[in-house]
């Protein structure tokens, strides 16, 4: 089998068992932080934006799950080569996201979808390792659970903010 990041193999069982795309943005932001900072038209913001633009249509904001699954699109296109790497069929995953932002449009109710993974070696580790954590490889978002639908408006910033006041004190004494 292909080696993959594990951050990748992450947001993929969080993508398809847990259907946690805020989940799936954190770990891929930290890798891409990590990996390809200045990179703002990686492989990894496209999934990251793919990501993110699910959370938003889940929660009915269809003007930015619109616009973000577009830049995810774009760059995951732009990027085919790497994308393919990552064991995605490329044009199956254009079309899905085409799809999707067409259903956004419409207005159509959100569904889970999945992502067309090429590589079948990849796929059934992703699947058993759902398995083991007692998770549904492919189950449909729970949407009544109030902490996944919402979970950026329900998490603890007090970190971001504590640190938001030190830079800002920091710039304040210069």
């Amino acid at each position: 089998m292909i080696h993959y990041p594990k951050e990748y193999i992450q947001y993929l069982i969080e993508f398809h068992g847990r259907r946690d795309y805020f989940e799936c943005h954190e770990i891929l932001e930290e890798y891409w932080k990590e990996h390809l900072p200045l990179a703002r038209d990686s492989v990894w913001v496209g999934l990251i934006q793919l990501a993110v633009g699910l959370y938003h249509y889940r929660r009915g904001n269809h003007a930015g799950a619109a616009r973000t699954l577009s830049k995810a699109r774009q760059i995951l296109t732009l990027r085919s080569e790497e994308t393919a790497k990552l064991g995605l069929d490329v044009s199956k995953l254009a079309d899905i996201l085409s799809d999707y932002i067409h259903r956004i449009q419409a207005k159509t109710p959100y569904e889970s979808p999945m992502l067309p993974i090429a590589d079948q070696e990849l796929s059934s580790l992703c699947e058993k390792e759902c398995q083991r954590q007692g998770l549904v490889w492919g189950g449909h978002s729970n949407l009544s659970d109030i902490q996944l639908i919402h979970r950026h408006t329900m998490r603890d910033r007090s970190d971001v903010m504590a640190e938001r006041n030190r830079q800002l004190q920091i710039r304040r004494h210069k």
